[in-house]
């Protein structure tokens, strides 16, 4: 994820990052450019239509279909960026419980207790980063498609990573309750902890394993590229060869909004707009060995 500065307008506008658009979309623009000259052309110097054509009339029904098309792609968008936002704040879920876990552990734990202190200096952010692993690996991906990928056994050698740290922890919890090193009222405050740390990760699961519905993302595709391509039908006839510049502007403008939901949706991947999960898996390392002394 990159920081930047929102009111920098020069920067934004004229700089191409890599996340920009404008690079992905190029070949196709170059190619609707090319088939509105072409329309253009048998239109206007092929065929010879005039104003009076029936074929003018078409811009009626892209005038139409123009809200319509609007109010999908702002749907599309606030639904991708409400995953986007959603799994940010599950993180910073995790990073708090993260914190508390650690804190509640180091006023329990005897001072003198260097092996029970350093187990969860490490365990604590160890969920974190075996979250983090297990979310860009293709496991996670596939894993409710209702295609059988025997591929991803050779994968999941670590079977899952987040429930094997759960596991350990709470065992090692359960030790220290039956060691009367932690009272049954301590066992329960800390277990509180553990199923918090394991509700974000269900719901990262939930996010990542979920995408929009194939039938919802497939439709708008097709929406935008049929519209553009009829686009220069009905308006040669009041703009002329300008349709080459227009037509392509158009489809930058729908086919970006399209492209930055899609990007979105997938909060955990490794673009610039993903959320840096390895870094906030790192910080909460930090914190835990700062907060618990060993």
């Amino acid at each position: 994820m990159i920081v930047y500065n929102p009111k920098d307008w020069l920067s934004a506008t004229f700089k191409l990052h890599k996340s920009d658009t404008f690079k992905k979309l190029l070949p196709f623009l170059i190619l609707i450019a090319a088939y509105s000259w072409t329309i253009a052309f048998l239109e206007l110097e092929y065929l010879k239509l005039n104003e009076k054509s029936w074929v003018k009339n078409i811009t009626i029904v892209h005038n139409l279909l123009g809200f319509v098309i609007s109010l999908l792609l702002v749907f599309r968008t606030n639904s991708a960026y409400d995953r986007w936002w959603e799994a940010r704040k599950q993180w910073g879920t995790l990073t708090n419980v993260s914190r508390a876990f650690s804190y509640k552990l180091n006023a329990m734990l005897h001072p003198e207790d260097k092996v029970n202190r350093s187990f969860f200096r490490k365990t604590i952010p160890l969920f974190a980063e075996t979250l983090y692993d297990f979310l860009r690996s293709d496991y996670t991906k596939f894993m409710l498609d209702e295609n059988e990928h025997p591929e991803l056994k050779a994968l999941d050698n670590k079977k899952h990573g987040p429930n094997q740290v759960s596991t350990m922890i709470f065992q090692k919890i359960n030790d220290l309750y039956k060691n009367r090193d932690i009272s049954g009222d301590q066992l329960i405050i800390l277990n509180e902890e553990i199923i918090s740390m394991t509700h974000v990760c269900g719901a990262c699961e939930r996010i990542k394993n979920t995408p929009i519905p194939l039938a919802y993302s497939a439709f708008i595709k097709k929406f935008i590229i049929f519209y553009t391509m009829t686009l220069p039908v009905g308006y040669v006839f009041s703009i002329g060869y300008f349709v080459v510049i227009a037509v392509p502007f158009i489809l930058y403008v729908l086919a970006s909004l399209e492209l930055i939901g899609e990007s979105i949706e997938e909060p955990f991947g490794v673009d610039q707009d993903d959320l840096p999960i390895d870094k906030i898996a790192a910080n909460i390392r930090k914190h835990c060995h700062e907060i618990i002394q060993a």
